[in-house]
């Protein structure tokens, strides 16, 4: 059953910003609608999965989605909502980004339905063998340097201590002819994206008017922030990326799991298909029982699936429920395979078996082998105050000793920092390394 899209995104908290006439549009006819997304690395990251969903409940709709790779506009930096000028990418490492995040972005979106069918757009293709003398004459006489100058995304650089090049300047321009060029080829007659984006949409739909006396539209999604204040997306050890190999499924459940009770209230709805009837389900169950975490439970439940497997969601609370609960005979009891299916998804820190063969004080290799503790200090302090576990074993003594037999199957130490920090130490040996590396340069 279609959904209305824009009654949709306004129940569940997310529309921001609307252009007259928008509605009215996609309720009489199925529209083509776009989002870009930024190449600038090969995965994207929760923080764009907020227009992920947007897209998808889009087509959801009866709408037809494009996802917009910028291999063009990557090369170039969006000076939206930043403070400084990013570093600019060669052109490999941009291709090798654009597609990883294609590869994702055809997780989420039907590319084989019929009339709203989504498909994955490159502005590279159009802006490769357009000239710069070609651009300005086509397209920078349209926009006038007072209208490019009012934006706030312009207005806040000029105006702080690092200034803007001409570079990030063209953004908007370049960006705004993205939108003409698919509204000229592919009908497409609007575009989305976060708050911080209006500027750069809305200079699209003026360039289409201004060139070719054409209309089209914008809408925008809020952006997403955490109660606390704090940077959504992001936790003490960087980025939570939709990629396995970078964000274990294990710990994009976790990072889910662990929001707070308010945060859970906006997310179950920006970031998960439920209904409106079982969110307020969710929500009067979490009331009655907060200490259960129902709303988190669901979250991460939804989201981990989607981005990931059912198969990976259920790994993920088994390895929570071995953490939590198992001893210290149970670590003991598992072979390097089972390490590696339970507690493969946790920090990991490679060590040298050789550094360990005639033992190693414990806060030396958990410090400078393994950087579990930030500083010896910090590491002594943990010990003594008895919040340091190994292999599910209570350790105080600062002097003790790790040796070789002291690694659950020879190969692997389980370290828990309080109640739900854990480390895996895996021991490596470089001679094997170097031996295997011989062998495939040699095939002797």
């Amino acid at each position: 059953m279609k959904t209305n899209f824009i009654e949709e995104l306004k129940w569940r908290g997310i529309l921001h910003d609307v252009m007259p006439g928008t509605e009215e549009l996609l309720n009489k006819e199925v529209v083509t609608g776009y989002i870009g997304f930024d190449p600038t690395a090969d995965s994207l990251h929760v923080g764009s999965l907020a227009q992920i969903m947007t897209l998808l409940r889009f087509q959801l709709a009866g709408h037809k989605p494009l996802a917009l790779v910028g291999g063009a506009t990557g090369m170039v930096g969006d000076p939206s909502g930043k403070s400084a000028e990013r570093n600019l990418l060669d052109a490999d490492t941009l291709n090798k980004n654009v597609e990883g995040i294609k590869k994702q972005l055809s997780q989420f979106l039907d590319f084989d339905c019929g009339a709203n069918s989504a498909e994955l757009v490159n502005n590279y293709d159009w802006f490769k063998n357009y000239s710069f003398l070609d651009f300005i004459r086509d397209a920078g006489k349209h926009i006038t340097v007072n209208y490019m100058m009012a934006k706030d995304s312009v207005k806040n650089r000029i105006n702080g201590d690092s200034g803007m090049s001409f570079t990030e300047f063209s953004y908007q321009l370049i960006q705004g002819y993205d939108f003409y060029h698919l509204w000229k080829e592919k009908n497409c007659k609007i575009q989305m994206g976060g708050s911080d984006q209006w500027g750069n949409i809305t200079t699209g739909t003026e360039f289409i008017r201004r060139k070719a006396s054409g209309e089209a539209f914008a809408l925008t999604t809020q952006l997403i922030k955490k109660s606390d204040g704090t940077k959504f997306g992001k936790t003490e050890g960087g980025n939570i990326w939709l990629d396995r190999e970078k964000t274990s499924p294990y710990k994009f459940y976790q990072f889910w799991l662990n929001v707070s009770d308010e945060d859970a209230k906006s997310y179950i709805r920006i970031f998960t298909l439920l209904s409106q009837s079982e969110i307020q389900e969710l929500e009067a169950k979490h009331a009655a029982a907060p200490h259960e975490r129902h709303l988190q439970k669901a979250l991460a439940k939804e989201v981990t699936i989607r981005v990931h497997s059912e198969a990976d969601y259920l790994q993920a609370i088994e390895t929570a429920e071995f953490l939590f609960k198992s001893k210290a005979e149970d670590v003991a009891n598992l072979n390097p395979d089972a390490f590696e299916k339970m507690l493969g998804g946790i920090d990991t820190f490679e060590v040298n078996k050789a550094d360990v063969a005639k033992g190693i004080n414990v806060v030396d290799l958990l410090v400078d082998k393994a950087a579990v503790f930030p500083s010896k200090t910090e590491a002594r302090k943990m010990f003594t105050g008895n919040a340091v576990s190994i292999s599910k074993a209570k350790v105080t003594d600062v002097n003790a000793t790790i040796n070789l037999e002291a690694f659950s199957g020879g190969k692997y130490l389980l370290v828990s920092k309080g109640k739900k920090e854990n480390y895996l130490v895996k021991l490596i040996d470089e001679d094997d390394d170097k031996r295997k590396y011989y062998i495939l340069l040699t095939g002797k």
